[in-house]
């Protein structure tokens, strides 16, 4: 039901508001990221904190609440020495998000389940750790896993975030696909040295719109541009648009990654980032939210878009 409202709403026009960073907002919290596994840890001991940040993501104005579930695929848990407890850290998490929505008292909010490409990264840094990546089997079990998972566990839909890497990306959306669920996939993109928009991948230059070629082998129910800096979400949507004709989605980040911590600098304000969102909107883009460094007071900026607009 709560998708099928989420549905009507994007057919007839209207603006769909997402939520904001999950795990970012674990960290400025005061949870503490683990070193392998970075949030994907942090669910089952403070169930108390994520089940509020939701909640407040929820009267920010949020439409779609994420379960904090981007990085904890067996992957990622096996490297923290929490594989045995991929079922019950991940089931947690999208029970937290159920929790808030009933407390909320809010009719209509969806249940995202994120489900990523992360792998382990060198410490210290965002680079993932070469000897440590899984083959392409490995990757295909450890995201059908946590797809199968998050449908089970009873999310609404599946947003496929941070796809940027072409050698990974294919098992991510195959995992999905099989779950039956609505899918959307949200993929990341940086500004090059001559200011071409490229994938997110920070070890090669590959063109963004390369990386969105995918969408010509699956169906998917909306795709936008997430995990990317403010400034550079426009050009990459107008990419997209090239790629994909259904609705558009638009979180950017802000801030910089240095595992296990997300650094909180120069974080963009939240009417700034109510004016990027405007042009957003503007050219065509239906669902606004945040991803890692923005928070409630982001999402409450970025709700007024829903004003005037079909409800």
């Amino acid at each position: 039901m709560a998708y099928s409202e989420i549905e009507r709403r994007l057919k007839a026009g209207g603006i769909v508001i997402l939520d904001g960073g999950t795990g970012t907002e674990l960290e400025r919290r005061g949870v503490p990221m683990d070193a392998e596994a970075w949030c994907g840890a942090a669910t089952l001991d403070h169930l108390d904190v994520l089940q509020g940040i939701h909640r407040d993501y929820i009267a920010a104005g949020a439409d779609i609440i994420t379960a904090n579930t981007y990085a904890s695929s067996r992957l990622m848990l096996k490297a923290a020495g929490l594989a045995d407890q991929f079922e019950r850290i991940n089931r947690a998490a999208v029970e937290t998000a159920h929790r808030a929505r009933e407390a909320s008292g809010r009719q209509g909010i969806a249940v995202a389940g994120s489900l990523s490409h992360m792998f382990p990264m060198v410490g210290g840094s965002a680079q993932v750790d070469l000897a440590r990546v899984p083959s392409e089997q490995a990757m295909a079990d450890a995201f059908g896993e946590l797809a199968e998972l998050l449908r089970d566990a009873g999310c609404d839909l599946i947003v496929l975030e941070m796809m940027y890497h072409p050698d990974r990306m294919a098992s991510a959306f195959g995992a999905a696909k099989t779950t039956g669920l609505p899918v959307w996939a949200g993929f990341s993109a940086r500004r090059g040295a001559d200011e071409q928009v490229l994938s997110f991948a920070p070890d090669r230059d590959i063109a963004f719109k390369d990386t969105v070629g995918v969408l010509t082998g699956f169906d998917v129910a909306a795709a936008g541009v997430m995990h990317t800096p403010a400034n550079v979400v426009g050009d990459a949507i107008a990419i997209l648009r090239g790629a994909f004709d259904g609705p558009l989605t638009a979180y950017p980040d802000s801030g910089y990654f240095k595992m296990p911590q997300w650094q909180f600098e120069d974080v963009i304000p939240p009417d700034e980032l109510l004016r990027f969102a405007t042009d957003w909107v503007g050219s065509g883009v239906l669902v606004v939210g945040g991803c890692c460094g923005l928070s409630p007071e982001h999402i409450k900026a970025v709700a007024s878009l829903k004003e005037g607009r079909p409800t």
